[in-house]
């Protein structure tokens, strides 16, 4: 199958499923499959979410282990076999340093949690921290390798797997197309920054530069934003965020790239990355107004890219990918109705 008919094709899915909740279908892993829809957790929830104009953001900074594993118990959108699904809240780092509370910190007890008892489960797939959306866990060492081997060679294929989402402040030049960069990582006042790296040669390649390459398809557009479907083909620390940069149509939300986008007169440039500081993203007052936020409140405006999307394998060698969904945050969903890009 061509990578662009299965870029075609897995797009048509998320746009009918765009905002809706769905199941997995059965995965079939050589286990047999039990449906366990788990509960939505409590109305007196414990942990700490965002004030009105951020609903349903999460702030995982002061949570414990134990109410970080009830919001994780939550979230949980399909389980079946040996496959746990669920949808990471922003802000939620997936590894970390020894005794910071992660993701993968608490899986053991997320596994008790969810009745599996002596089966840990562990991290397949998972958004960076600064995203949002599908985590997929395995409780089964076979099967997440498996999946794993899926992904690399879906990878060296350039068969997307993912499909995210975002709201861009700027509208791309044309509807769709792919974006291809050299980016590396550099340290800049102190901080480790994606940079690109123009026209690289072997040496750069030799010293962490990596060629990267994403589809992107605008699926709605209105008040100067635009709904973007994003498909990364490589693997790289905030590449979508870095490449939406190079269409000068920074993510929402995004108070570490969105200052490379210049303005002069109406007209945006890219500032260069070397020297250009992360700060609060700017937005203008027309746009401040159609979300309702004060400028202050922009300045806490969580990043709008959301992992909505994973295919995994088929039962039979035969079959099609099995296609898993994770609903958007409600952040997300207000941001889109405030825009009028639900409408379209």
């Amino acid at each position: 199958m061509g990578g662009r008919h299965f870029v075609r094709r897995v797009w048509g899915g998320w746009r009918r499923a765009l905002g809706v909740g769905a199941t997995p279908k059965d995965a079939g892993f050589g286990t047999e499959a039990r449906h366990q829809r788990q509960p939505r957790g409590s109305s007196k929830r414990p942990w700490r979410l965002g004030d009105q104009p951020f609903p349903g953001l999460l702030r995982p900074e002061g949570l414990s282990r134990a109410e970080l594993v009830e919001v994780l118990r939550a979230a949980v959108v399909d389980q079946k076999g040996p496959l746990v699904t669920l949808n990471k809240p922003l802000g939620l780092p997936v590894t970390g340093k020894p005794g910071e509370l992660t993701l993968l910190s608490v899986l053991p007890e997320l596994s008790r949690a969810l009745g599996l008892e002596e089966k840990e489960l562990q991290v397949v797939r998972a958004p960076e921290k600064e995203a949002s959306g599908l985590v997929l866990l395995s409780s089964c060492p076979q099967t997440a390798s498996r999946l794993q081997k899926f992904f690399i060679h879906s990878r060296r294929a350039q068969r997307p797997t993912a499909t995210y989402c975002a709201v861009t402040n700027g509208i791309p030049d044309t509807s769709e197309g792919t974006i291809q960069a050299a980016l590396k990582v550099e340290p800049v006042d102190g901080v480790n920054l994606v940079v690109p790296v123009q026209h690289p040669s072997r040496k750069d390649n030799l010293e962490g530069v990596k060629r990267t390459l994403s589809h992107f398809r605008v699926v709605a557009t209105g008040s100067g934003c635009a709904l973007v479907q994003l498909q990364p083909l490589t693997v790289f620390p905030t590449q979508l965020q870095v490449h939406l940069v190079l269409q000068l149509c920074p993510v929402l939300g995004d108070h570490v790239h969105a200052a490379r986008v210049g303005t002069v007169l109406g007209q945006r440039f890219l500032l260069p990355a070397e020297t250009t500081k992360p700060r609060a993203q700017v937005l203008d007052e027309a746009l401040l107004r159609r979300l309702h936020l004060t400028p202050s409140q922009a300045s806490r405006l969580p990043l709008h890219l959301h992992l909505h999307c994973l295919l995994l394998p088929g039962t039979r060698p035969r079959d099609g990918p099995v296609e898993l969904l994770a609903p958007l945050p409600p952040y997300f969903s207000r941001t889109l109705q405030c825009l009028g890009l639900c409408q379209q």
